[in-house]
């Protein structure tokens, strides 16, 4: 008690609140921008965090990353451009919502059930974390394999009415992904003599143009008002928000368990979880056939997931050192550098600056509502503003944004590349998410298969051998084999 007391001693100071404040503010604005993810803002912060104590130095990287993970949603509804990844999942849902009249209902959704998914991935980060740490360390390449190869099946899922042109959409980002050198071998392929592409091709430039530099274009073509654009004002973002948690309690529970457990398995991270969840709420929904038309359910869920993999993804991280996604590894980095040298002893040794670290969690997570109703209500002048204008402006900050990756011409290219191919497979009817899910999750499927190999000399029943790897493969070779069954049985 007497640590817990010092943890609020710790947090609830007018050093500590300020700079609680100003990075809410931050990472407000940098998710809120394309291309500026919010483990770029987690980078930036770290030069600025050298002249903090510890506290207020975790404080703003924690309040930052939060803020920016929900501001992503914003231009995903308002202009079908996600600010982050880990809004991709569900942006064509929240701008469909939009272009129906009904913004509030998209962006108060993903407001409030980040906030609700985000103060469970807490809990149980303060409840379980060695409990769900120790089971995240049991992971081997085995159990990493499956669960790549269950979210390649979610890709499927969320391709729509057409599997067949989700499987070529996702085998796309698959060929994306084995450019450059990080493979087994270490072997440079689809290079073409090009250094540039020895490091593969970068995921923020990708997904800035197939989803932002695609919509410019095709504003280009069509020259006419965006149909983003609405003439009348918003009503009130939290209207309907307590009808909503009444009619989808299952969903915000089963999205925030699962963006809590994905997030603290070492390298998934929010984006990861937000596409599952949303595939999850689509297979299991009594409305499935409304998904992709603008229905609020899968952003119910896939916003409580992102958010909530925040809180798990600090669960290794704390307990083991181990970082959930690359935000934690470089938090991981600041720790060390504030002599909170993550791990078991961690708990015993500095008790009180961990309790403030959960403090702050909290205040950053309710801190989001009144913040996130003032950034929606800003964002909805973006509306008023001429599409002439606005259109080179969000061209403008695309390119910034993928300048930033690498300080390289190179990742503006890529950019613009995949603008033109996002836009002619949009035209053709090919959906663009299972692309982007590709080339997440393609490099470490194939690490993962090829140390699996290694480690049972060739031999396929090893993949199945220990009680985890065999339930997820189970579990992804029944969601294969379900729907050929259905079929059997329809014309049986």
């Amino acid at each position: 008690m007497d640590a817990l007391f010092t943890a609020f001693g710790l947090v609830f100071q007018p050093y500590v609140l300020v700079v609680i404040f100003l990075s809410a503010l931050y990472g407000l604005f940098v998710g809120a921008i394309p291309g500026l993810t919010a483990t770029m803002a987690t980078a930036l912060l770290v030069p600025v965090t050298f002249f903090m104590p510890p506290v207020p130095a975790v404080a703003a990287i924690v309040t930052a990353t939060a803020m920016a993970i929900f501001s992503g949603d914003i231009p995903s509804a308002l202009l079908r451009m996600p600010g982050t990844p880990a809004s991709a999942a569900y942006t064509d849902e929240a701008y469909l919502l939009t272009k129906s009249g009904r913004p509030e209902l998209a962006l108060g959704a993903g407001l409030v059930f980040s906030v609700l998914g985000g103060i469970f991935g807490v809990v149980v980060l303060i409840v379980a974390a060695p409990a769900l740490a120790e089971v995240a360390l049991k992971f081997s390449s085995f159990e990493y394999f499956w669960l790549v190869m269950l979210g390649f099946t979610c890709a499927i899922f969320i391709a729509g009415a057409d599997p067949l042109k989700g499987t070529i959409s996702l085998l796309l980002g698959l060929l994306i992904s084995c450019v450059g050198l990080e493979n087994p071998a270490g072997a440079p392929r689809y290079t073409f003599g090009n250094a540039e592409l020895m490091g593969g091709i970068s995921l923020i430039p990708l997904m800035i143009g197939m989803f932002a530099i695609s919509e410019v274009l095709r504003f280009a073509t069509v020259r006419d008002k965006p149909e983003m654009a609405i003439e009348r004002p918003f009503g009130n973002v939290f209207g309907g928000m307590w009808a909503l948690l009444k009619k989808y309690p299952v969903q915000l529970f089963r999205g925030s368990t699962l963006g809590t457990l994905v997030g603290a398995l070492p390298g998934a991270g929010a984006d990861i979880a937000a596409w599952m969840s949303y595939a999850m709420s689509k297979k299991f929904s009594k409305e499935p056939e409304k998904f992709g038309t603008g229905h609020v359910e899968g952003i119910v869920e896939s916003g409580a997931a992102n958010n909530a993999a925040l809180g798990g993804a600090w669960i290794p991280a704390l307990v083991f050192g181990i970082p959930g996604d690359s935000i934690t590894a470089i938090a991981i980095g600041v720790l060390y550098l504030k002599n909170m040298n993550p791990g078991p002893t961690l708990f015993v040794d500095n008790p009180q600056n961990i309790y403030a670290v959960f403090i702050v969690f909290i205040l950053a997570q309710l801190l989001m509502l009144p913040l996130g109703w003032m950034a929606i209500k800003v964002a909805k002048q973006v509306l008023r503003v001429p599409a002439a204008v606005l259109m080179p402006l969000i061209l403008l900050f695309c390119v910034v944004g993928s300048f930033a990756i690498n300080n390289s011409m190179f990742g503006v290219i890529v950019m613009l590349v995949a603008g033109v191919a996002g836009f002619y497979m949009e035209r053709w009817g090919f959906p663009v998410a299972p692309t982007i899910l590709g080339v997440v999750l393609g490099t470490m499927l194939e690490e993962q298969f090829f140390s699996s190999l290694v480690k049972a000399d060739g031999d396929f029943a090893a993949f199945f051998s220990r009680p985890i790897a065999a339930t997820l493969g189970a579990v992804t070779i029944g969601l294969w084999v379900t729907p050929l069954l259905r079929r059997a049985l329809k014309r049986a």
